[in-house]
């Protein structure tokens, strides 16, 4: 084992080699039951659920939506699909009209399959426009609440969830805060759409009155102008209605996925690990750390020490290093095996109790050691090559 040092080179490497030709030292320092069924405080589930449950339930297409708003948004769309497609679709309702009642006179309809292209073309006319509007709605609706996802999971058959259990499930349906929440959200969508009917019709009593003796078309207008504006009030009602609804549901979702504190523990315990199992690993690991450690113990060039509680093994390679490196340290006993190595390969061991504390609690294995104690690392080795019979020009 020899001693290297590096005078040419800049930093570290130029400082530390003049404090080392400068320094003398004068002294010698040494279940398996939906349990969203009932409510989460019955079942003793009152911890928040985990990142891995909610997302293991968005998985299996357990969601928090409101019905109430891609109910209104189809509505509102499909309603608004009819006004604006009113003229195409009574030409094409005329056009079928007319075309049934001429071929009624003409052809035998038992026998004649053409009649039935003919229904088959009118049908699509009339719905394909309407049913691809409210079907993206709806689909657009979906999305907003929940974004893309894709699950066949609540279509699947479970006999799981038929639970015998009849008197809580009746509790919750008829007696449960989400019993009281939907009734009064039932009440209130009859009470709002009855008041928007009522105040259209009041306002076209005069005119309606009149349609005793108004042509056909003029009275078939009138109604459907009608009805067409309170249908689109409504759903613009049950649309704002949509988001008291929504935030309910995601209350209630994150209710029914609430956990015990024991399944807490085994969820923890399955994606985390064992804690017994997580320790052994620990120690196994610490031991192939401290083995390895110790591997580098006699190529070190100095030892510091304590000198009982610390040791901290220095070495520095001119090739490799830009200035002294830990390449082991420890504590206690993993101390003392530290510097038995030492003393039986002949390295050098120096006392110095706060650089030993500091180097241990500031310098990790593998890492060189910072720029503040460049000059007291300077008087230690220079101490080593004393005791060492060596001159720094020698090295």
């Amino acid at each position: 084992m020899g001693l290297r040092l590096l005078v040419s080179a800049p930093g570290f490497l130029s400082d530390f080699s003049r404090l080392l030709f400068r320094l003398q030292p004068e002294t010698d320092p040494l279940i398996h039951v939906h349990l969203q069924w009932f409510a989460a405080e019955d079942e003793g589930r009152t911890e928040e659920p985990t990142e891995h449950k909610l997302r293991k339930a968005r998985e299996e297409g357990k969601v928090a939506k409101s019905a109430e708003f891609t109910s209104a948004l189809v509505l509102l769309f499909g309603i608004a699909t009819l006004g604006i497609l009113a003229g195409y679709l009574l030409r094409n309702a005329a056009d079928m009209i007319r075309y049934f009642l001429v071929k009624s006179c003409e052809l035998d309809i038992t026998r004649d399959r053409g009649l039935t292209m003919a229904f088959y073309t009118y049908f699509l006319r009339l719905v394909v426009p309407t049913m691809l509007v409210v079907f993206v709605a709806a689909l657009m609706g979906n999305i907003f609440q929940v974004g893309f996802l894709f699950s066949a999971k609540p279509i699947t058959p479970d006999f799981n969830r038929i639970v015998p259990r009849f008197g809580r499930f009746f509790k919750r349906a008829f007696f449960s805060g989400e019993a009281a929440f939907n009734l009064a959200k039932s009440l209130f969508k009859i009470v709002v759409i009855a008041t928007i009917a009522v105040i259209n019709i009041r306002v076209r009593i005069p005119e309606i009155t009149n349609l005793v003796t108004a042509p056909l078309l003029t009275s078939l207008k009138l109604v459907a102008g009608l009805a067409f504006r309170i249908i689109v009030e409504a759903s613009m009602a049950m649309l704002l209605l949509a988001i008291p609804d929504y935030m309910f549901q995601r209350r209630q979702h994150r209710e029914s996925l609430k956990m015990s504190r024991q399944e807490l523990k085994e969820e923890r315990k399955m994606y985390e690990g064992d804690p017994l199992i997580k320790s052994r690993m620990r120690e196994r690991m610490q031991e192939l750390l401290t083995r390895n450690m110790m591997r580098a113990v006699p190529q070190a060039d100095v030892v510091i020490t304590n000198p009982t509680h610390f040791a901290v093994a220095m070495e520095w390679n001119r090739q490799l290093m830009e200035a002294p490196t830990v390449v082991a340290k420890g504590a206690d006993e993993i101390a003392a095996r530290i510097r038995e190595l030492a003393k039986e390969n002949e390295v050098p061991v120096v006392e110095n109790k706060p650089l030993a504390r500091a180097l241990y609690q500031e310098v990790e294995i593998g890492d060189v050691i910072p720029e503040k104690f460049y000059e007291v690392m300077a008087m230690i080795l220079a101490e080593v090559y004393k005791l060492q019979g060596k001159t720094a020009e020698a090295v």
